[in-house]
Order: structure tokens, then sequence, then C-alpha cells
């Protein structure tokens, strides 16, 4: 029996408690590979499930964790053997599964990714489930026709793990990007604009603007194209604001899952509404975007977009996220958790 430290969710009358834990090997699932986590990182969905909502997991106690990288120790898969470097990310991880804020895990071979040559764990978890969803809003719109040539993209919750990634790797590929961030206080909104624009933002707007609801059928045309990460009346905004022709990726609900709206912008424009999904993406379509991440679609500014925490700082970080106060990617350092 081996011992590793583990963060544990535990449902205490309708409570729910977050802690860092020891725990043996036979509390992991049964069958799978076994991997030693060098680093996760902190997302959306394991704040979800920290706070106990529905749908996120199954049952507690619980650990959470969507994104996990690092060594393997046991393998009866035929793809991997023990030091391979590898990438778990989406599917059940974290959710009905055992998640990567763990220094051990075992999971189903098919889940894994082999790490591309280049691309550090390090590098690979400040891209996380968050870099690989900001890589697929920007690959969707490049192939429905939306390029830099045709106007400027908005971005919203630009200043999260998705939405920071999505600004940057859209101003790599050389779109004006208009970035979106709702701060109530006046300086947390002069920081995050600070942000926004030394990350490639060429224009930062307070989302409170798109944040209610428009009676008009349709607005100023502003943008060919638009990631969003935020969903409710924000989403339905943007499409209302977007060029003839443009296209929108959704990705998010950090405001609302709920969507009120007209066919209007879809009539009357001829606008795409993209449904992104990176839990269940194929293992195959994964290769390829980690590839391009770590290859031509490489970030050169991660180090203003990435702070290193413990495991022990997770559950208050995650309070911080539930509020908005946080921006950019955490990336969990379990060497030594």
């Amino acid at each position: 029996m081996s011992m590793f430290k583990a963060l544990r969710i535990h449902q205490d009358q309708q409570a729910f408690h977050t802690q860092v834990a020891n725990c043996a090997t036979e509390e992991l699932p049964e069958v799978g590979v076994l991997i030693r986590v060098h680093y996760s990182a902190l997302n959306y969905k394991d704040m979800l499930a920290m706070m106990g909502h529905k749908g996120i997991a199954e049952r507690y106690p619980h650990t959470p964790g969507i994104d996990a990288a690092g060594i393997v120790v046991e393998s009866q898969h035929a793809d991997y053997r023990p030091g391979d470097a590898v990438i778990v990310t989406g599917f059940e991880l974290g959710t009905r599964v055992w998640g990567g804020l763990s220094e051990l895990i075992r999971v189903p071979g098919i889940w894994i990714v082999r790490c591309p040559e280049g691309l550090s764990l390090f590098d690979a978890m400040a891209y996380g489930t968050a870099g690989l969803t900001a890589a697929m809003c920007v690959d969707s719109l490049l192939q429905v026709g939306v390029s830099a040539d045709l106007g400027p993209v908005a971005v919203s919750g630009a200043t999260g793990g998705v939405g920071c990634l999505a600004v940057n790797l859209l101003a790599k590929l050389g779109f004006e990007v208009i970035a979106l961030t709702r701060k109530v206080q006046a300086q947390d909104f002069l920081k995050s604009q600070n942000f926004l624009r030394s990350i490639g933002a060429q224009q930062v707007l307070d989302t409170t603007e798109f944040a209610t609801t428009q009676t008009k059928a349709l607005l100023k045309e502003r943008w060919i194209g638009a990631v969003d990460c935020v969903g409710g009346d924000v989403l339905m905004n943007i499409l209302k604001s977007t060029i003839y022709g443009g296209s929108v990726a959704c990705c998010g609900m950090a405001l609302s899952a709920e969507f009120n709206g007209s066919v209007y912008p879809f009539i009357l424009r001829g606008i795409n509404l993209l449904g992104i999904d990176c839990a269940q993406l194929p293992i195959e379509v994964r290769l390829q975007l980690w590839t391009s991440l770590s290859n031509e679609w490489r970030l050169a500014d991660m180090d203003k977009l990435v702070t290193t925490i413990t495991l022990s700082q997770v559950a208050d970080l995650a309070a911080n996220l539930q509020e908005g106060q946080l921006q950019g990617r955490y990336v969990v350092d379990l060497r030594s958790a």
C-alpha cells in the first residue's frame, strides 16, 4: 500500500469541506494507468465541485481536478510504459473519477495523450483544459472563415483561464482583439485592463455594457468573431453585435447557463453560433491541438498568465475564483504536496 496526498471534498449535512488528506492507492480506481502527477491546475469546474454544484461530482468524498500532467508509474496499456510523460484532461477526470488535484491518479489509457516533444509538463498545465478549449474556439472560428482582415474579434470573460489564453492566441495569430471583462471596482478594471493589454488585447471593454437585456433585435456591428466564456445576456448581445456572416464560439457559462434571445442575428446577419465541448473531444483531435500549442501556436507570454500554487492553497483560491477575483491560469505544483 502506497500513501499519497490529495485534495478531498467531504459533504456534511449539505455543507462541503475541502482539505488536503493522506490517501492510499487502494482508494483509486482499480483499473487504468497509474500516473504520478507533477502538475495540475485550478479550473472553474473544480471550483464548482468544491462548492457541491450538482452535476459535477456524483458522490462525496471526492477529489476534483480536471487537469493532470505527470509520469506513468504502472501501465498495462500497450501505448504507455513507466517513465512516459503524459497529459490527461477532460473526459470524467475530476467529475465521476478521482481527479488531478492528487499526487497519484489512475485513469483509462484511452484518456491519455503523450506530452508533445518540446512541451514541459508545467507548460502542459499552464494550458490545461483552458488552453485546449481556447485552441478549439480559435480553430473553430478559423474553419468557418473568420480571419484577421475581416475585422476584430471579441473575447468575453477575458481575464479567466480560457479567456486570457484565447486573447493571447488570437493576438499571436494577428487578430485585433477586443477583451470584455467585468470588474465592479474601478481599480480592479484598471488592473484587468493593464493585464489584458499586456497579453495582446487592443481594446478592453466593461462587460456590464453587454450583461443587460437589450430589447433591440440587433445592435451595431462591432466584430467578425468572438469567443464567449460567460453565456447569458452577454452571449446574446455579442451575437447581436457580430458583423454579417461572422461567428461566435460558445464555451462557458460563468454568468449564466440560460440563453434568452431571438433568431434575428442568425436569419438577418447569417451569424454562426459554434458550440465548444472539450470534455469528450476525441483523442486524435486533442493530439492535433496539443501539437499546435507546442509548435506554431505556442504562446510566448505564458509567464504573464500563470501563477504557481501549492495543493494547500487551492481551496482558498477557489473561493476567490467564485467571486471573480482571479485572473490568468493557476498551476498546482504537486511534486512535493
